[in-house]
């Protein structure tokens, strides 16, 4: 383990593994599921003492080191009544979530995360430090934004920062989940006229035993539509409005709130040491046979801890060009990320059949799959997160400034032969 404190820990950690032959990956966050931040008989480049932030309000900017966790960031910019649109987690680490894209509460309103990058400071696998932007490093700054695991270790971010709060409404509706069906068509429906300053996530679970939520509902099966309206909060009232009147909900904890604590709403459903399985992929839109089969699988759910989660696409994410970044999927209608959880092993072969079976019942509809979101699915799966024109741009970049394939503990992109 080579724990770094700045860029001259990671230059003497890169050329190090080199001369050695050692396998290399390295740790931001430590938020990997299929465990790619650690490998076996090698050498962790661990960067999670790197946590610098630094806000420019006037500027409307911030920088911010590579071990640095979203809550940290959020902490900050909100200070100023500001925000990078990142992810749902708190604890996930931004450099793994940007460098894959970065999904997340504000983005149909700001866009990705990787939309908001300005500049990466990075250490390529040769020791080379350099500067990429769309100024330095056009081409390396293109392939950072979706798939900059594979080409150096960014030691620090630069992003536009967006007007947010410090005040939003967000919070789940439920419903019983016997009404699914219904429940998601209207959703579907509901969702062409939503103004982009509202995104919203379906979660598709049993109720979490939280305090929030009336004990008698505890275990229960539902479904729930999650919402962040990044504006004025009495119009999202009103934009809310018809979903929260549609049937016969349980409960509404859609309210005005700091957005910060949103942000760390589904913190408790992803703690350490949990087993996870995951599939995903992009759907074009919650056509009825989609719906079908989401409400039909999710009534099998056993795991009081295993959840579908749709994530609903479009706004200024679909504004900016596919061909922008490497980041691929902007035109798809949504996200579903689909997990089989367990505290042990014990009933984590079910759940991972439950997850499997339910991506595989979805497939004729799958249109992508978002980079962050798979585990070790082989370079098949990579490629289709990416489309066959990009994956042949990112493998001849991979071959300029990683041509040994040294950083390969990542949802590898091969270098060209």
């Amino acid at each position: 383990m080579a724990y770094c404190t700045g860029v001259t820990d990671v230059v003497a950690a890169l050329r190090w593994a080199r001369n050695t032959g050692l396998p290399v990956a390295v740790r931001s966050g430590g938020h990997s599921f299929p465990g790619q931040s650690l490998c076996e008989d090698g050498l962790v480049i661990d960067l999670s003492a790197m946590n610098g932030i630094r806000v420019d309000p006037e500027n409307r900017t911030v920088r911010a080191q590579a071990g640095v966790r979203l809550g940290a960031l959020d902490r900050e910019t909100q200070h100023f009544g500001m925000a990078v649109p990142a992810g749902i987690v708190t604890h996930t680490g931004i450099a793994g979530l940007t460098l894959g894209g970065g999904i997340g509460w504000l983005m149909r309103k700001y866009g990705l995360t990787v939309d908001q990058l300005l500049s990466v400071d990075l250490v390529t696998a040769d020791g080379t430090f350099l500067t990429a932007s769309a100024d330095r490093e056009p081409e390396l700054f293109w392939a950072v934004r979706g798939a900059g695991s594979n080409f150096g270790v960014v030691t620090e971010f630069e992003f536009r920062l967006n007007p947010v709060g410090p005040t939003v409404l967000a919070g789940p509706l439920l419903w019983p989940m016997e009404d699914a069906p219904e429940v998601l068509r209207f959703y579907r429906d509901w969702i062409t006229a939503v103004p982009d300053e509202l995104t919203t996530v379906v979660v598709l679970r049993k109720a979490p035993p939280l305090p929030a939520i009336p004990p008698e509902l505890h275990g229960r099966r539902v479904v729930t539509v999650i919402g962040c309206y990044a504006g004025d909060v009495e119009t999202g009232q009103e934009v809310v409005r018809p979903m929260r009147e549609f049937g016969r909900p349980l409960l509404d904890l859609c309210v005005p709130k700091p957005f910060v604590r949103h942000q760390a709403m589904f913190d408790p459903s992803f703690p350490s040491g949990w087993w996870y399985y995951f599939r995903a992929c992009d759907v074009g839109r919650l056509g009825d046979e989609v719906v079908d089969i989401t409400a039909e699988h999710a009534l099998r759910i056993a795991s009081p801890l295993s959840t579908c989660g749709i994530f609903h696409l479009g706004g200024a994410v679909a504004r900016v060009g596919d061909d922008e970044t490497a980041f691929s999927g902007r035109g798809a209608g949504h996200t579903y990320n689909i997990n089989g959880n367990r505290t042990s092993a014990d009933g984590f072969d079910e759940e991972r059949a439950w997850v499997r079976g339910t991506w595989s019942a979805l497939e004729p509809y799958h249109t992508g799959v978002y980079v962050n979101f798979l585990m070790e699915e082989g370079a098949g799966r990579v490629g289709q997160a990416y489309g066959e024109d990009k994956l042949r741009r990112l493998r001849a970049l991979k071959r300029h400034y990683d041509p040994a394939n040294v950083l390969r503990s990542n949802q590898n992109i091969a270098p060209a032969a």
